[in-house]
Parts: structure tokens; sequence; C-alpha cells
């Protein structure tokens, strides 16, 4: 087919276009891939003292996936516009690759929301939260770092535990084997505080007495941040996924229509 033929200039067009659109993609996903992993929520902690942060995983993929996008989709459209069939192999070669990658990262992340349960992440605030016990400074880092992160989910979000206060009272937990039931029966985190950041009746927070102890669990502030990422970080990268796979398919076709 003549390069210069009416037909050819708009399937180029149509392929420019469609990779216009992979860059504003590609840019988009960098953009909420970023935003995840810079963890404004704190969460970060609390799937990686367990070893389970793969969604973490997953946008750091998605990052790499988003510039490599937006770069080859340049290299692409000046392909496309040349007529270089050098130059569109090697866009097609490195494309596949990315959609490799990026399989790869809408699979992790959509599958890591298995994990997001109420009993998950239960066992390992028992386990894990003011454990003194660690073996090395790794396992120190760990534990501190989820600590703290435990802390401050309960103080901004006044809450207390997983599905309430009486999960410290119910199971064994490394933060009972430190502290007595009738010394404090959960983290002074859990107790309601005034306008100054203070507890207000340290006594009553002790006794559990209803409006100076947070009764609401923490999970739904903790599992709802995480599964908005996934989802998005799953669901957007399948979106482009599509696309591209269309993108793709195109410039394997004009390729091939080219004169050598």
């Amino acid at each position: 087919m003549a390069k210069g033929s009416s037909g050819v200039r708009v399937f180029q067009g149509l392929l420019i276009f469609g990779n216009v659109v992979v860059m504003l993609c590609g840019i988009a996903l960098m953009a909420e891939c970023i935003f995840h992993v810079s963890d404004q929520h704190g969460l970060w902690p609390l799937l990686s003292a367990a070893n389970n942060d793969d969604i973490f995983a997953a946008a750091w993929i998605g990052l790499f996936v988003g510039f490599c996008l937006f770069v080859l989709s340049i290299v692409g459209i000046f392909g496309i516009m040349k007529s270089a069939r050098k130059v569109i192999l090697a866009y097609i070669i490195l494309m596949l690759i990315v959609y490799i990658f990026e399989v790869a990262s809408c699979i992790t992340a959509a599958t890591h929301r298995d994990y997001l349960v109420p009993n998950f992440f239960l066992k390992q605030m028992l386990q894990l939260y003011d454990n003194k016990n660690w073996q090395n400074d790794d396992q120190f880092r760990n534990y501190m770092g989820l600590t703290k992160s435990w802390n401050r989910v309960m103080t901004e979000s006044n809450c207390c535990g997983v599905n309430g206060p009486e999960d410290w009272i119910k199971f064994n937990s490394a933060f009972r084997s430190t502290h007595l039931d009738s010394d404090f029966p959960w983290p002074r985190e859990c107790c309601v505080t005034d306008s100054f950041n203070q507890i207000k009746e340290l006594d009553a927070c002790k006794l559990g007495v209803n409006g100076y102890v947070h009764s609401q669990g923490c999970f739904e502030f903790i599992s709802g941040p995480l599964n908005r990422h996934a989802w998005g970080v799953a669901w957007f990268g399948f979106a482009i996924l599509c696309w591209t796979f269309f993108v793709l398919a195109g410039s394997m076709y004009y390729y091939a229509i080219l004169e050598n």
C-alpha cells in the first residue's frame, strides 16, 4: 500500500490519536501510583510488618509502566509520522514488554484485596502491636512502625482495635502481656480526648464507660483506602491495557503494510 494514499493517512491519524491517549493515560497512571506509594494514610507499615505489601509493589510497577507508556507513545507517534519501520518495530517490541508488566501490576493489585479482611489485621495487631520481643533490627523497625501506625489511625479516626475495644480483652496479645487489665486494658489512644488532645477521664476510659472510650473499630478506616488504591491500580490499569491492545494491534498492522 502506498505511503501517501488517503487510507494510510487516515490510519496514521487514528494511530497517532491512539498513542496520544496512551500518553495521557501514562501520565495519569504515574500520578495515581505516586499518590499511592507516597502512603498518604500511613498504612504501609501495617502491611509491611506482615510481609504482605504487594499492593505497594503493584503501585511501583504501575509507576514504571506509566513512565514507559509516556515515553513509548512519543516513540510510536514519531515512527508512525515518519513511517519508519525500524522505529515502529522497536516501539512494538518494547510496548509488548511494558504490556506484560502492567498485566502483572493489575493482577497483583486485584488479588491483594483478598487479604483486606478483619481477621488479617486483627491477628497482626494482636501479635505485633507494642511487641518488644524483637530478634533483630528489622523486626524492631517493623514493630515500631506498625505500633506508630496503629496509634495514628486510632487517634485520628477516633476508633479502637479492629472491631472495637473488646478486641484487646477478648484475645491474648503482646500488649496484654505487658499491661495488666487493671492498669489499662487497651492502648491509651482508644480514649476520647478533649480539644487539647488530653484524655477526658482516664478512669472512665479504663472501665470502658460509653463516651470515654472509642467504641468503633478501625477496620473500615484501614481497609477503605487500601481497597480504593487496589481497585484504582487494577481497574485503571486494565482499562489502559484494553486501549493499548487495540493501538498495538493497529501498529502491528501498519508495520506489516509499510513498504520495505
